[in-house]
């Protein structure tokens, strides 16, 4: 009886200490940052930008994604992100992820005022051993 004890705490404890994939932690992070966004959190959405940032072409570091944020919170009582599907790629330490995104906005209730599709192409990269974004372009539908 105690060797099936053993076993049993020696498979427990490797299945914890066994590693989420890359692929895996991307998936998770940009499903966190929707929660955030419709949870209207942008200090959580943030936690996953990187330091070097740029987006939307360049025109954006991190600082103004933050600020892009905190607009549309201010713009919109209600926020919601519906995700497509996620594709993802990696090549080492880094990795791009691809999305579309249904944004809407408004009043809060029922129906939004406001709702585009966009194509998220994101970059990302190792930081610390967390996965971060470090670029992020968009095309509206």
């Amino acid at each position: 009886m105690r060797r099936v004890f053993a076993v049993l705490a020696l498979m427990l404890f490797a299945a914890g200490c066994s590693r989420t994939p890359d692929e895996t932690q991307i998936r998770e992070a940009i499903a966190a940052m929707e929660h955030a966004v419709e949870q209207r959190q942008p200090r959580e959405f943030m936690a996953f930008v990187a330091e070097d940032f740029t987006g939307s072409e360049g025109s954006l570091d991190k600082a103004g994604v933050h600020n892009l944020l905190r607009a549309q919170f201010l713009g919109n009582q209600a926020v919601g992100v519906v995700l497509g599907p996620i594709e993802v790629t990696l090549t080492g330490e880094r990795a791009v992820a691809k999305v579309s995104a249904t944004l809407t906005g408004g009043s809060g209730g029922w129906i939004p005022e406001r709702g585009a599709v966009y194509d998220f192409d994101t970059g990302w990269k190792k930081v610390g051993g967390e996965w971060r974004c470090i670029s992020a372009n968009w095309t509206r539908h």
